[in-house]
């Protein structure tokens, strides 16, 4: 592959590590295999990041960042405080076309990463999302479409919880846990009514 600008040889090297990172694991991904895949030599990886971990602490900073910017333009069409919430809760970036291999990553660095850099990158990138959805949910509260019996703390840490529950389901491939019932009733459905009073809006079409 021929020579990049420096900000593009990033992105194409965090683009070949959220792949192989989400079919080989964190632990077993090598920075020689990552080399290979993105046709380039193992000093040009160290060039643009220190470590093998200094590259995974990136990824995950960056999906935080996409997540964030995948919220904004999905809601942007969105009239009320009400209906971007009800379209954020049919919009998991964790089984999302973007999100899906970098959320993937996470979830297998937890049984394979005892690190407090990884973990600190982590928690810092659930508590953007978590800061991102009380916003809204203190919007949704303001004009009455969310009750305010609870938090909206409380309520958004209810929401991750429910969404990386989801997100770990769909990954594992379990069944049933994805599927309408005999009322045409899914999961994100029942979080939106609950919350909102309608069903989830799955997010517009790009």
């Amino acid at each position: 592959m021929g020579r990049m600008p420096a900000a593009e040889r990033r992105e194409q090297l965090l683009d070949v590590a959220a792949e192989a990172f989400s079919a080989q694991g964190y632990a077993r991904a090598t920075t020689s295999q990552l080399a290979k895949a993105a046709g380039v030599t193992e000093p040009i990886i160290y060039r643009h990041f220190k470590s093998k971990k200094n590259l995974f602490i990136a990824l995950i900073a960056r999906t935080g960042e996409r997540t964030l910017k995948q919220w904004e333009r999905d809601l942007a069409s969105a009239k009320t405080p009400a209906e971007r919430l009800a379209r954020l809760i049919g919009d998991n970036p964790m089984v999302s076309e973007e999100g899906r291999d970098a959320y993937r990553v996470f979830l297998q660095a937890i049984s394979e990463v005892d690190d407090d850099d990884i973990r600190g990158a982590i928690n810092e990138h659930i508590r953007s999302l978590h800061a991102f959805i009380v916003g809204e949910l203190a919007e949704a509260q303001k004009t009455g479409a969310v009750r305010d019996r609870f938090s909206a703390e409380v309520l958004s840490w209810s929401l991750i919880s429910m969404g990386l529950g989801y997100g770990a389901l769909t990954a594992l491939g379990v069944e049933g846990h994805n599927e309408r019932d005999a009322k045409g009733m899914h999961l994100s459905d029942v979080l939106a009514r609950v919350l909102v009073g309608k069903p989830a809006e799955a997010p517009p079409k790009a």
